[in-house]
């Protein structure tokens, strides 16, 4: 009888090889590679439209200095880290922290429906996507798919997806890396939408009044528009 309760002890605390720091690692690396395709694709079919990438003067004044050379860093940090622990001389398993293991799949899941609410806000916005605070030659206010209801769906996919993957990860470093985008995004938000009412004018004014920044409004139309 000893034997077999100490047999059956052991079977309910194994970890599943699917739920071992292995497997949620390996997810992790799916996100990030799925998303860094996913716009470096994007970002090919804008420069073949003929469209800027990199930032001007006006877009770096527009968005503030400090918050550009907050994003530059961010984004200096993560390609070095990446690198590094592709070469196996740098783990993100040092800053791991415990959660239950449905907890970091249901993170998985939500950061591929943001994966995938974030490509849609690219497909919606074809030329007109820019990293950067500026608008296009003859940009219009894109009124249909993801911005239908809400203005800001891609920094909800952001944020969504970053979150996700400090979960799945169960990271403080990645972790760290979701408030830094959140404050990136609060404090650009708004510049945003003032450009857009000095470029669209009441149009973006009723826009605003029937969709939500991050969520749709629980009154809101089905039709709507642009930037984000």
């Amino acid at each position: 009888m000893a034997v077999a309760q100490l047999w059956i002890v052991r079977r309910l605390t194994q970890v599943p090889a699917m739920n071992t720091e292995t497997a949620f690692l390996t997810a992790f690396w799916v996100q990030l590679g799925l998303m860094i395709l996913m716009r470096l694709w994007f970002a090919f079919r804008v420069r073949q439209a003929g469209e800027r990438l990199m930032p001007d003067q006006a877009s770096i004044r527009r968005e503030g200095w400090w918050v550009f050379a907050l994003r530059f860093c961010c984004f200096v940090v993560l390609v070095v880290l990446v690198v590094l622990a592709l070469q196996h001389r740098f783990s993100f398993r040092r800053f791991t922290f415990p959660l239950p293991w449905w907890l970091r799949w249901a993170a998985f899941v939500v950061g591929l429906v943001s994966l995938g609410l974030w490509t849609w806000t690219h497909l919606a916005l074809g030329r007109y996507w820019s990293a950067q605070l500026q608008l296009r030659a003859g940009h219009r206010l894109i009124t249909d798919g993801p911005y239908s209801r809400v203005r800001h769906p891609m920094y909800s996919a952001v944020l969504g997806w970053v979150a996700g993957l400090g979960l799945l990860v169960a990271n403080w470093f990645v972790v760290v890396f979701v408030m830094i985008a959140a404050i990136i995004l609060i404090r650009r938000i708004p510049r945003e939408e003032k450009m857009m009412l000095e470029r669209f004018g009441d149009e973006y004014k009723e826009y605003k009044k029937r969709t939500g920044r991050f969520l749709p409004l629980c009154h809101a139309s089905h039709r709507a528009g642009k930037m984000g």
